[in-house]
């Protein structure tokens, strides 16, 4: 089948690994970012990279959460797909014609994706949600 777990050995390598690239990072930003102090606090401006590197640092457990439970998918392509149709619509016709439209049509599409993750089949739920008789997921 596959692997169910990472050894913790291997997992404290990679967490070595992660926050030197993450360190090195920060130290290449702060030779490289000009120092621009924010006009309302009075503090040096981070720069979008170091933001980025400070947030990767700070969330790390949750950057990687796939390496200690292998039920976490390793990237979003889920989300981000189901996020695409959406635009794809807005780009289409320019936009939605009210906010009404806008959110049926995601709850549709919110539908069709649920449907989808849990292995059911898109059509016949769509048609036994018309019916009355909605698939609704296990919690």
């Amino acid at each position: 089948m596959g692997l169910t777990f990472m050894d913790t050995l291997q997992i404290d390598g990679w967490m070595k690994k992660y926050h030197l690239i993450i360190k090195e990072g920060i130290l290449e930003d702060d030779e490289k970012s000009p120092k621009i102090l924010s006009k309302k606090i009075g503090k040096p401006k981070h720069s979008k990279a170091l933001n980025l590197l400070l947030n990767l640092q700070k969330y790390d457990i949750e950057t990687l959460a796939f390496m200690f439970d292998f039920e976490v998918l390793f990237d979003n392509n889920l989300a981000e797909r189901d996020l695409r149709m959406q635009k794809l619509r807005q780009k289409i016709s320019g936009c939605f014609r009210g906010s009404k439209g806008a959110k049926v049509f995601s709850r549709i599409r919110s539908y069709i994706s649920t449907a989808r993750k849990h292995g059911q089949n898109v059509m016949g739920s769509l048609v036994n949600a018309f019916q009355g008789n909605p698939f609704v997921p296990e919690t």
